[in-house]
């Protein structure tokens, strides 16, 4: 067996094989209220004014998450995690999750049940009603979790990047900087004498029981201030995976205009570049009583030569890149 899964015992997906295993991962999922659930080639979710948002998003082994610090309870509260992020930041309410799992061969089953049961926790504390509806099994030499998501808009219009203008109100909500921190400390205290992620050292140092390094491997998303900002006017927003600075680009450049931040903002340079807190970037008209946890960053300028500015000066709209920054490490 790989070293990777010494910490869980028990039968193998390759000894087990796909039926029993399947049975297994469902009776553990989430069901929601979907018409049809899991057991025919399709489900069928309803979509109440006749349309629904669709999302997907993979979490692999190496530059997604490392098995050395995170469990499987991890891994599928935060597959879920970043999956219903995204439906909020359209302005809908997350309806349904199908998932899509690719394991090696000497996975132990229990691994894939702890993803399931993370998921059931992350739903059941972030979007209570929104069940697992669908999914498939495979198998890899790297371990892969691809999500869908659906998303009801409830009769609204989806709030768009594009739509930001001049006058507005920027605002963030939920948290940011947090994971980032924890990430950092796991790369500092959670590896071996190589610089190798190492279970042993992340205990060792105290790093896995930083409510930090928890955000990291459980962000909590308002998956709920998607919803009551489009109902309060929101006019752009966007999920913030990669790092406000970046994500921050993202909207300008859509909406063609420059954002400035207001120079008291609470934001350092973590706040600003680091990524996975999975909060919400949105912008508001003037005046407008900002809903459920957002508050004021920032105002929406006529377009310049910066997407991004503070105090006059342009903001580097960088942060979290797949390509750039994973080191080709597994862990």
């Amino acid at each position: 067996m790989d070293a990777t899964y010494d910490a869980w015992a028990g039968p193998t997906v390759g000894a087990l094989g796909e039926l029993a295993v399947l049975d297994r991962i469902t009776s553990r999922l989430p069901a929601g209220s979907p018409l049809l659930g899991p057991g025919d080639d399709c489900a069928v979710v309803a979509a109440p004014d006749g349309r629904f948002v669709v999302t997907t998003d993979m979490m692999v082994h190496g530059p997604d998450f490392r098995w050395a610090w995170s469990s499987p309870e991890d891994v599928g509260w935060k597959a879920a995690a970043t999956n219903l992020s995204d439906v909020a930041a359209m302005g809908a309410a997350p309806s349904g999750l199908v998932i899509a799992l690719a394991a090696p061969q000497d996975t132990p089953v229990a691994v894939l049940e702890g993803i399931a049961d993370g998921f059931r926790l992350a739903v059941d504390a972030l979007a209570p009603g929104c069940g697992v509806v669908g999914g498939d099994l495979s198998t890899s030499a790297t371990f892969t979790v691809a999500v869908t998501a659906f998303g009801d808009l409830g009769g609204r219009a989806p709030v768009l990047r594009s739509g930001a203008r001049v006058g507005d109100v920027v605002a963030v909500s939920g948290e940011l900087g947090r994971a980032a921190r924890g990430l950092a400390r796991l790369f500092r205290d959670g590896v071996d004498a190589q610089g190798e992620p190492d279970r042993a050292a992340t205990v060792a140092s105290g790093a896995d029981a930083d409510p930090d390094v928890d955000r990291q491997r459980r962000p909590v998303p308002p998956i709920g201030d998607g919803p009551r900002a489009a109902v309060a006017g929101a006019t752009a927003m966007l999920d913030l995976s990669d790092g406000l600075a970046i994500d921050a680009g993202r909207l300008a450049r859509a909406s063609r205009v420059t954002l400035e931040l207001d120079a008291d903002a609470p934001l350092d340079e973590v706040a600003l570049h680091g990524g996975e807190d999975h909060g919400l970037l949105a912008t508001f008209p003037a005046g407008a009583v900002l809903p459920g946890g957002f508050r004021r960053i920032g105002v929406v300028r006529d377009r310049g030569d910066a997407d991004l500015l503070r105090a006059g000066s342009p903001v580097p709209t960088t942060g979290w890149d797949p390509y750039a920054d994973w080191d080709g490490a597994a862990g």
